[in-house]
């Protein structure tokens, strides 16, 4: 983890569950602040520096999911991993929804807790300044120096995770790229069989890049084995990244 501590916020209304987790995690190196409420943590977030959030989901007054939506508007490059006791892919996709970069279930070891906040650490701090480039599809550009990703010569805003998979996507075009490999490119090696987060993801970013996320023209769908990134317009003048990501 190096000399520099990470900063991280526990949030839960349990204050054992609090302590047990500053204890642990605090042992292993990280900077550990406590809240207690979703209200508590967002005030947190806004006078503390913080790098990630262990976001109980299921809390009276300001719940997990409406915490972890307001907490990713406040600060886009945080890392959010959210805790349940519940394990049902529609609690995970609604987590993934409201801005989460991963979800845990109760209960969980330790080791397999701080793979996971190693794995969002990581990725929200590991962008290569040697490949950065502007990517360009038709009327798509993605500034990937500047994290800005403009259609039709308009800004439109993307979560880091959906910026990360269209990055990787548009570098690779016209290559089917299996799920596990754009899991383990976007959010780790750990990663490999959460189908679910990328099915959210794409839903989302369909949304924001196709005329008809019901008949995607740039992400198309490979049946049983992952996505492909699509040039509508190939002479359109698209500049690729000169290395792809293996």
């Amino acid at each position: 983890m190096g000399n520099q501590a990470i900063n991280l916020l526990v949030v839960d209304d349990e204050p054992a569950i609090r302590h047990v987790l500053r204890a642990s995690l605090g042992a292993t190196g990280y900077a550990v602040q406590e809240a207690s409420s979703g209200e508590a943590a967002l005030g947190v977030c806004q006078r503390a520096p913080t790098e990630l959030v262990l976001l109980d989901i299921n809390m009276p007054g300001l719940g997990g999911i409406e915490a972890c939506r307001r907490i990713r508007r406040l600060a886009p490059d945080i890392g959010i991993v959210m805790i349940s006791v519940r394990g049902r892919e529609d609690d995970k996709v609604q987590a993934l929804e409201a801005g989460a970069d991963d979800y845990v279930t109760k209960p969980f070891r330790l080791r397999e807790l701080l793979a996971r906040l190693r794995a969002v650490h990581r990725r929200a701090h590991s962008h290569d300044s040697s490949r950065q480039t502007i990517l360009r599809a038709a009327d798509l550009e993605l500034d990937c120096q500047n994290r800005r990703f403009c259609k039709g010569g308009k800004e439109v805003r993307l979560s880091g995770k959906e910026f990360d998979i269209l990055a990787f996507l548009m570098r690779h075009e016209n290559t089917p790229v299996p799920h596990a490999r754009l899991l383990q490119a976007v959010w780790g090696p750990e990663y490999g069989g959460e189908l679910e987060y990328l099915r959210t993801y794409v839903k989302m970013l369909r949304k924001k890049i196709e005329r008809d996320p019901a008949q995607p023209e740039y992400i198309v769908t490979e049946p049983w084995l992952g996505y492909r990134f699509r040039n509508p317009a190939p002479d359109s003048g698209s500049e690729q990244a000169s290395t792809a990501t293996p």
